[in-house]
């Protein structure tokens, strides 16, 4: 007999969460008390199970941009609970929907287009970044009571919506939501953390019956590219709290009532707090963008007003001998309510340097679409059971990995130690991160630091000089500026560097070549390119290049050049004692990278021990 479901419906129900997890048979009734606190330290793991509804402002807590609209860590610390049935849980529901009335949406179609065709431009076009989801909401109103309004379209999403990681309802006072959100952010189950990046997005409809259009949809590039560039992402925050790195499993198909995504596994182990593992990981790329820091700058520069608890997470912590766990979906595909009854259903599209702007305004208004139809506003849409043959599909999904890297699906043992230090500069990319796993499986022992931060005559063996956003000619950009002097400083010296990416063209540009944009982007564009040899399947994330002859030195320090034969687009320069590559040869999308990585580290720890006095003092400074 259920005691606690049939209570929520009352005018003085306590604050309350309903959770239905994917696959599970029963639904969990949490009830309890609402604290609430300003950062993710503070959530009170004191014993009891807590419920912590996070807001995306908290991505300040990792020093990022977000429009601060004071929106707490709400914590509903939990004192009662039950577990019931699915279908006994849908009976006692409120059967109606609730009326919404007044549906609007805050950006138009034609001004969602015009951001699409701003942030393509003046974004990803001046290599700011790889990707950027920028969100638009849907809003209107009831004049139902929120924790009844939630639970009644709790009902329509767990009658009628399919696939969904989390179907939920939540209310507190001022504050309801109720979701039916795809995609796991990160869980710590027993020191197992886990990740799911989703990605792509294939809109039901007349489509929805046609085989060819789904498996055209699994071939498309802008697809396959938008999922990769999360899962290179979310690697990154995998590396920095797993000691052993990432790897990853799949792809697979996520089908829900109006779409179909695709998604990756990623796993690792950690023995961080699960409060830690959330500050570590905030907040997924799938919601934000990449490189993760710029993606929040490009969100408040793009979104007006503050985003609240859309793309945060709604992290559940249950208490285990030893510790916590939690488990955390992303705050998406949901609908909140406030204390007089507005209305907001907030949704976002993933830009990337093919966007098509009607083709992203499509996206949000279907994403929107399982949320506001279990509101009302929306007629529900006739479903299929029809299912693409099950063998082309799993072919189709599993050649999209002969691309990628087998050093992130496979078990990483660890080669013998070099005895050498490397020093990896971060220039505000976390691809560092991944950088720095790949050299301590490969032997060294690396440490991390930011590039304001790093001295000029650090006692490192190696110093990697890392990847970033921006303009490599941009000498006003205090980034760029004081890459130009670490690495002008190390050249000095005369002992080993790499430089990766923006640090490669900085390289470059002190070298005496010309820096340029690309006539198009290339983020996460996988190329064949030759590194002084030896041919090499690399992925890339550049809008800016080094120009020179294939075969050529460079003007100035008398560096050799490896660049493509046609365009004399640089991929990679050498020296005494110096070596840097374009690529990103971390990255997913470079299944040759650890080898070139190996290639180049042999040939620069050699030079290491060859060097006896401080060297090229005055080539440095030409």
């Amino acid at each position: 007999m259920t005691r606690l479901l049939p209570s929520l419906l009352a005018a003085d129900a306590p604050p309350f969460a309903v959770i239905h997890r994917e696959h599970e048979p029963v639904l969990d009734v949490l009830v309890g008390d609402v604290v609430d606190v300003d950062r993710l330290a503070d959530i009170p793991l004191d014993g009891a199970e807590v419920l912590a509804l996070v807001p995306f402002r908290q991505v300040r807590e990792r020093g990022f941009a977000a429009h601060d609209d004071g929106a707490p860590i709400r914590c509903l610390v939990v004192r009662d609970r039950e577990s019931l049935g699915v279908a006994e849980a849908i009976a006692q529901l409120p059967r109606h929907p609730v009326i919404v009335d007044d549906l609007d949406v805050d950006v138009s179609d034609a001004d969602y287009a015009h951001v699409v065709r701003r942030v393509i431009d003046d974004e990803i076009g001046r290599g700011e970044g790889a990707n950027f989801v920028i969100r638009r909401e849907f809003t209107g109103s009831t004049d139902a009571a929120p924790a009844v309004a939630v639970l009644g379209w709790l009902r329509q999403l767990l009658e009628h919506e399919t696939g969904a990681y989390w179907t939920f309802a939540f209310s507190t006072p001022e504050l309801a939501a109720v979701g039916a959100t795809p995609e796991r952010h990160v869980s710590s189950i027993d020191g197992l953390i886990s990740m799911n990046p989703i990605s792509g997005t294939f809109r039901h409809g007349d489509a929805a019956h046609d085989d060819d259009a789904l498996l055209a949809f699994l071939d498309d590039v802008k697809e396959r590219e938008e999922l990769v560039m999360v899962v290179d992402e979310e690697l990154k925050m995998m590396s920095a709290v797993c000691p052993d790195g990432g790897r990853i499993r799949g792809p697979f198909l996520k089908r829900m009532s109006r779409l179909t995504h695709t998604e990756y596994l990623l796993e690792g182990r950690s023995s961080l707090d699960p409060r830690e593992v959330l500050r570590r990981t905030m907040f997924a790329p799938t919601v934000t963008g990449s490189p993760m820091g710029n993606a929040c700058a490009v969100i408040a520069r793009h979104e007006p007003t503050p985003r609240g608890y859309y793309a945060g997470v709604l992290a559940r912590f249950t208490p285990r001998r030893g510790g916590y766990d939690v488990d955390a979906p992303i705050l998406i595909r949901a609908a909140y309510v406030d204390g007089v009854g507005r209305i907001r259903v907030p949704v976002g599209a993933t830009l990337v340097r093919h966007s098509d702007p009607d083709g992203e305004v499509a996206e949000t208004r279907a994403k929107a679409a399982g949320v506001l139809t279990a509101l009302g506003a929306l007629p529900r849409a006739a479903s299929s059971d029809r299912r693409v043959d099950a063998a082309r599909l799993e072919t189709l999904l599993e050649s999209r990995n002969d691309r990628l890297a087998p050093f992130w699906r496979t078990p990483q043992a660890a080669r013998p130690p070099r005895a050498a230090t490397a020093l990896v500069i971060d220039a505000g990319d976390d691809f560092t991160t991944m950088l720095a796993h790949q050299l301590r499986h490969l032997g060294l022992e690396p440490r991390v630091v930011p590039w304001h931060d790093a001295a000029e005559a650090p006692s490192e063996d190696l110093v990697v000089f890392g990847p970033g956003p921006g303009d490599p000619r941009d000498l006003d950009d205090p980034r760029v500026g004081r890459l130009r002097e670490l690495i002008a400083a190390r050249l000095a010296t005369g002992r080993p560097l790499l430089a990766v990416c923006l640090s490669h063209q900085v390289l470059a540009g002190l070298a005496g070549l010309e820096l340029a944009p690309l006539p198009a982007p290339r983020q996460g564009v996988q190329l064949d390119v030759d590194v002084f040899g030896q041919r090499a399947a690399i992925g890339f994330y550049n809008t800016f290049s080094a120009l020179a002859p294939a075969g050529s030195m460079s003007p100035r320090l008398g560096l050799e050049v490896a660049a493509d034969a046609t365009t004399d687009v640089v991929d990679a320069l050498r020296g005494p004692a110096v070596a840097s590559v374009q690529g990103h040869l971390e990255s997913v999308t470079s299944p040759d990278g650890l080898a070139v990585l190996e290639r180049l580290l042999d040939d620069l720890l050699v030079r290491r021990a060859e060097v006896q006095e401080p060297a090229g003092a005055g080539r440095a400074r030409g």
